[in-house]
């Protein structure tokens, strides 16, 4: 062996074993030759010599891994000497900064639309794909559109290997997403399918390293929609806000001027019978309500969700005592 396999050797010391019968290496006496190889063959004892030392190096590199998974939480301190940032494209400043910040701290992104959320999580995904070599990259989104789009930024943008991702989504077969789980590392997935496979134990939940959470504002209890932004902040321990809107300083140049037009279309004799139904429903309902003080908009047909589930909230912390059953 040269000095430098001898000193990788004596790293892992007798944790190692040179033996041939090492699991996973060849114990055989023969070296392969390549088609059309005109090499003389070598004495014996070099042959023994060069297979001793793949069985090292080939034992060397298994402990290395195995280590790697153990000691810092997997994190490879040579790949996480640095960061990488693709200059395939133009370089934007506030991409680079977001980016930077989402990869030490617990980030959450407000951009206006069309201005490289998906780049910005793509950079995010490659790098601790490269930090935790044996690791999980999880992004989630409540679609399976938001989904395809990400899966594409991953390898158009940073060059993930497709062989690396998947897609899961609640179509898929349980006992695949188990086997997913453990032959891919970079994942695509829709809530739903993250809390099935929390809860049947398929997800490596400590393998993850990185999660994603595409429409974060949907990220709040058991409900799709938004109730307030410090709700948001506290159930995914978001530690930095990196807002942008159309007018901040360092977006302008990219924020393209539009013009709105607005059309209000008449609903129609058949949807405006729908909406009357729905409404005398909704009445049923909203008048006791209203009666009690529970909900103090009294314009029903105007309610929104978002005004009723607030609602909710605010009478279970504070319930009115002459309320009974």
């Amino acid at each position: 062996m040269s000095g430098r396999q001898r000193t990788l050797f004596q790293t892992w010391g007798s944790s190692i074993s040179r033996s041939s019968g090492t699991p996973g290496c060849s114990s055989g006496t023969e070296r392969p030759q390549s088609p059309g190889s005109s090499k003389a063959p070598l004495p014996a004892a070099a042959e023994a010599q060069l297979e001793s030392d793949d069985d090292v190096l080939l034992v060397a590199a298994y402990e290395a891994e195995r280590q790697l998974c153990l000691e810092n939480g997997g994190f490879c301190t040579s790949a996480g000497a640095l960061w990488i940032y693709p200059t395939n494209c133009p370089v934007r400043d506030y991409q680079l900064h977001i980016s930077r910040a989402a990869l030490f701290c617990n980030t959450l992104v407000c951009l206006p639309t069309g201005l490289g959320k998906t780049f910005i999580a793509a950079v995010v995904m490659y790098n601790f794909y490269r930090w935790f070599p044996s690791g999980k990259v999880v992004f989630m989104a409540p679609t399976k559109p938001l989904v395809t789009q990400q899966i594409e930024a991953c390898y158009q943008v940073m060059g993930i290997p497709q062989s690396h991702m998947a897609e899961m989504t609640g179509s898929t077969q349980a006992s695949t997403r188990k086997e997913i789980w453990c032959s891919k590392r970079v994942l695509f997935l829709t809530p739903q399918v993250m809390v099935n496979d929390l809860s049947r134990g398929a997800c490596p939940a400590a393998e993850i390293k990185c999660l994603v959470i595409d429409e974060a504002h949907k990220a709040l209890g058991n409900y799709a929609y938004c109730q307030a932004v410090q709700q948001v902040i506290t159930n995914l321990l978001i530690g930095q806000i990196e807002l942008r809107s159309e007018d901040s300083p360092d977006i302008l140049t990219y924020s393209h001027e539009r013009k709105v037009e607005k059309l209000i279309v008449p609903l129609g004799e058949e949807l405006a019978a729908i909406q009357k139904t729905y409404i005398q429903i909704l009445e049923s309902f909203a008048r006791s309500l209203i009666q009690r003080n529970v909900l103090m908009r009294r314009d029903i047909p105007n309610l929104t969700k978002y005004q009723i589930i607030l609602a909710r909230d605010q009478f279970r912390k504070n319930p009115s005592p002459n309320i009974v059953g």
